[in-house]
């Protein structure tokens, strides 16, 4: 597989920054119309289209050079520095704004977008990326579209991009199916939830509180020094920051561990913001940032969605305190439910365990497709595994 070297500058068709922030302010955003992006939907190499602001169509026509569209390149430039995706064919919108923060550019016919991007998550793309990245106050990329176009690197022929943008595609495509299926799922389970316990309230449901069905285990943090990222000794999570969409990343582990959760478990922040939910993927040593809530009678899966119906009473504890919200043991014990009899409960579970076992088993396909997503990204980049004789 042959390789050509190119200056960034000599792939693109044009390069723009994000508005100015006078610009576009707070009192342009609107309910709907023109969706604007930031750094949350740059989280992986295509875009996601979990969209909370918008301008009208007239405000985003008077950007026009803050407009991306599919196949355009968006990368963050200040702020949480390494961002780089794609807008992909099958995005739900046609235009979309870029930040402040951002900016976008269009590739030409000598690179495919897709390819682009993918180089850009590799270890040398991000070396690259961030070379000339300053961390004195906000991080940011100096002169962010200059040096960006100045970047140097070796791409093969657009023929061999596309058969390594097929393979990784086809990745990519299934955990996003999968993440799509597992948004479903949690829906269908809370629709469930609500039809039987909140729209349709049994007469013979009885008030208590969250103790009644739950042990509830408060976090509190290992030593320091005990922390390590090698996988020595137990998971430990600190607080929200590891919370993905159900389970939360393993980043840290602990020689030391103080308070556990279990596998299955509720793990709910207690601290700024309080009431953010995920579940325990495994054992694991909770920090003072986090709580464990586990079912008293084994209808763990009535515990977890009872603990997302209650976000609306958590928040309130968002606004007390002089800094931080925070909630403590005891006002965690006493959050005030109802409880339906057993055999409702057995009802619930027999329909939303499994579909929540179905969610824990797509998030292990997407932890092994990543794993293979990995290897593969840096040797396909590489030319380490020649794809030229491979045919799609």
């Amino acid at each position: 597989m042959k390789f050509k070297h190119f200056r960034i500058a000599d792939l693109l068709d044009e390069i723009s920054m994000g508005p100015f922030g006078s610009n576009i302010k707070k009192e342009c955003f609107v309910s709907s119309g023109i969706p604007v992006l930031n750094g949350s939907n740059l989280n992986d190499v295509a875009i996601n289209d979990d969209i909370s602001r918008y301008v009208t169509k007239e405000k985003a026509d008077s950007l026009r050079k803050a407009n991306a569209r599919r196949g355009d390149i968006i990368v963050t430039h200040r702020g949480t520095l390494g961002q780089i995706s794609f807008i992909p064919k099958t995005s739900l919108y046609e235009r979309y704004i870029i930040s402040q923060s951002q900016f976008r550019f269009r590739c030409n016919e000598k690179v495919l977008p897709e390819y682009l991007t993918y180089y850009f998550h590799t270890q040398r793309g991000k070396y690259d990326l961030l070379s000339n990245a300053s961390q004195v106050g906000v991080p940011a990329l100096a002169r962010a579209t200059t040096t960006f176009q100045q970047l140097e690197l070796d791409i093969p022929s657009v023929k061999e991009q596309y058969k390594i943008v097929k393979i990784l595609e086809c990745i990519r495509e299934k955990i996003e199916l999968n993440n799509k299926i597992n948004e479903n799922l949690e829906k269908q389970a809370k629709a469930i939830f609500r039809h039987m316990f909140i729209d349709n309230i049994n007469s013979n449901c009885k008030k208590g509180t969250l103790s009644d069905i739950a042990d509830i285990t408060m976090g509190q943090s290992p030593n320091g020094s005990s922390y390590n990222n090698d996988g020595n000794g137990t998971i430990f999570f600190q607080g929200r920051a590891e919370f993905g969409f159900r389970f939360p990343s393993v980043r840290l582990y602990t020689t030391e561990p103080k308070r556990m959760a279990y596998l299955n478990d509720t793990l709910m922040s207690v601290r700024a913001p309080v009431g953010d939910i995920n579940v325990a993927h495994d054992d694991c040593c909770i920090g003072r940032g986090l709580a464990a809530i586990h079912s008293k009678s084994n209808h763990q899966s009535f515990v977890l969605y009872t603990m997302f119906f209650l976000k609306k009473q958590l928040d309130i504890f968002n606004s007390e305190g002089t800094v931080f919200g925070s909630i403590n043991r005891n006002s965690l014990n006493d959050m005030p439910i109802l409880i339906p009899k057993n055999e409702l409960l057995d009802e619930f579970e027999k329909i939303v365990a499994p579909m929540d076992l179905t969610i824990r088993n797509n998030f292990n396909e997407i932890f092994r497709l990543q794993n293979i997503r990995d290897i593969l990204l840096p040797r396909l980049m590489s030319g380490e595994i020649d794809v030229s004789e491979i045919e799609f």
